[in-house]
């Protein structure tokens, strides 16, 4: 063992240069360390999530009781657009990003990512990408208020704000390629001797094809934002009817990024919830193959259901049919996935512990979100629906408590290894049980009111909608609190090492390289790449 994970800090080793030697903040200012840049990204990702949580508290401070509360409409829909924006470029992406970095290379056995000095470059495009987002509340005319799917013709009219957030978009996008291709290469070429395709851990599994989805659609959204900077300011007409351009054209470029999007925010999850139940079930993943097999078809099936976010524009019936049972095919592969971590924790031995707890709460919410998507997935019911708070209860199910919940459970299940300390086991509880009570308390509701047809993004509602409005908008602060408590009471004390020192291997059924070196993972780890023995994923010693 010690053979093959020999931790040399000699200055005649190649990358040692940019390794030990930087101390302070140039340590990550110039950081190229895979690890380092991963916890950039999941600091910078929650720092993001606080920043959209808050505009999300103030949307439900204003929605509390009917009447005008608080904001101005106009404010209200900057509040809306920058929520939405904020939390999948800023937050989700970025965090997802984070547990790449962090973990494919220890997962795969390989001394740290591809291109080093790329990683650090898009790391550092999403600082002043998010600073142009955030700043726009207090530039003239206030923050894009055009809905985060950014439809024309509102984009048209946007003041001087709209370009800043159409270059920041840009700019997020270039850092996602790059980061994208990074994981790609570091893949496909530096896995350990011996680790075949079909024995990598889910979670780089899923990472692969996310990343091939992200460099495929991340070009289609800059198509679709620099035709509307053309038609704002270089006299084109692409989105513009007065002059023979087409809005719904938006929409159509728009969602075939958006819809691969959505699918981009949760295969990662999937990966997440694929390492830690068998794990916490102490068996091996069920149905293996099938897994692989399931989030290839997503990824590939993904691309030709766009238009089921435009039922209500005017679409052919054909079109309407044929989006509907594509969308309504894509719910097999899902079912795949559930049925196979179902089946992996039945007659496993499982015990809860928090990242279990979070990875079982995401199956659960995540299963009602997707039955959610399955009845929209209707052309006749969503023509009903579009719209309305049952679109926004759907998606905040899927991505609230899929991705974000995924996305704690890893955390949970790796901070002993990131940081060389067990987190508070009975803190994470509560986070755990004070985040579930709440999110269904402030999302299920919302389920009521789109049935009962309140529209979303409006300041403003009838005396009817009142009582579960209010409903929501005390649960939101307690989930919002929730997060808030997660950082300082479990996060935090683990980063200062404030606990119980952590075993190599703390989880008994846990499985998977980043388990054969020390706990916290060493700066450099893998310098001579691990053997592989044939059967698992074990190192020979």
């Amino acid at each position: 063992m010690s053979a093959v994970l020999d931790h040399h800090d000699h200055a005649h080793d190649g990358h040692d240069d940019h390794g030990h030697a930087m101390t302070g903040w140039r340590r990550w200012v110039y950081a190229t360390n895979h690890k380092d840049i991963g916890t950039l990204y999941l600091l910078f990702a929650f720092t993001m999530l606080m920043v959209g949580g808050v505009l999300a508290l103030m949307i439900r401070l204003e929605l509390f009781q009917p009447g005008l509360q608080f904001f101005q409409p106009e404010f209200f829909n900057q509040l809306t657009t920058m929520h939405g924006l904020i939390m999948v470029f800023g937050a989700i992406m970025p965090a997802f990003v984070g547990f790449a970095n962090w973990m494919i290379p220890l997962q795969i056995g390989a001394s740290d990512m591809a291109f080093a000095r790329m990683n650090n470059f898009s790391f550092w495009l999403m600082i002043p990408a998010a600073l142009m987002l955030v700043t726009s509340f207090f530039m003239p005319g206030g923050a894009p208020a055009a809905g985060w799917t950014l439809y024309a013709p509102l984009t048209l009219q946007m003041g001087p704000t709209m370009d800043s957030g159409i270059f920041a978009m840009h700019i997020l996008g270039a850092s996602s390629i790059m980061g994208s291709i990074n994981i790609i290469v570091t893949i496909l070429n530096m896995r350990a001797p011996g680790m075949t395709l079909m024995k990598m851990p889910m979670f780089a599994w899923t990472w692969l094809i996310t990343a091939y989805l992200l460099i495929a659609v991340m070009p289609v959204l800059a198509g679709a934002i620099t035709m509307t900077l053309t038609d704002r300011h270089f006299g084109t007409s692409f989105f513009n009817p007065a002059a023979g351009g087409d809005p719904v054209m938006y929409q159509h470029i728009f969602w075939f990024f958006g819809h691969p999007e959505v699918y981009i925010m949760i295969l990662p999850a999937f990966g997440i919830i694929s390492q830690v139940v068998p794990a916490f079930a102490r068996k091996k993943l069920f149905g293996y193959a099938s897994m692989v097999y399931a989030t290839s078809s997503i990824a590939i099936l993904s691309f030709i259901v766009w238009a089921h976010h435009m039922f209500t524009t005017g679409m052919p019936v054909t079109g309407q049919l044929f989006f509907m049972y594509a969308t309504m095919l894509i719910a097999v592969p899902t079912a795949v996935k559930i049925f196979n971590w179902i089946a992996t924790m039945w007659r496993g031995s499982m015990t809860f512990e928090t990242p279990m707890l979070f990875a079982v709460g995401f199956i659960f919410v995540f299963t009602m979100g997707g039955f959610t998507g399955l009845i929209l997935a209707m052309a006749p019911i969503d023509i009903q629906l579009q719209d309305t708070y049952y679109v926004v209860a759907h998606f905040h199910y899927v991505l609230v408590a899929g991705s974000l919940f995924a996305m704690f459970s890893g955390v949970y299940y790796w901070m002993p290894k990131w940081t060389g300390v067990m987190y508070n086991e009975t803190r994470g509880k509560i986070h755990f049980w004070v985040s579930l009570i709440a999110f269904n308390v402030t999302f299920f509701p919302m389920h009521f009111l789109g049935l009962a047809g309140m529209p979303r993004r409006y300041a403003d509602y009838p005396m009817q909608f009142a009582d579960f409005n209010a409903v929501a908008s005390v649960g939101a602060f307690f989930f919002g609190f929730a997060q808030v408590y997660f950082f300082l009471f479990v996060v935090l004390p683990c980063m200062r090492g404030q606990g119980e020192k952590a075993a190599q291997k703390p989880w008994e059924g846990a499985e998977g390289l980043e388990w054969e070196v020390p706990s916290p993972a060493p700066f450099h780890t893998f310098e001579n790449p691990p053997k592989l023995n044939a059967e698992a994923n074990r190192i020979v010693a």
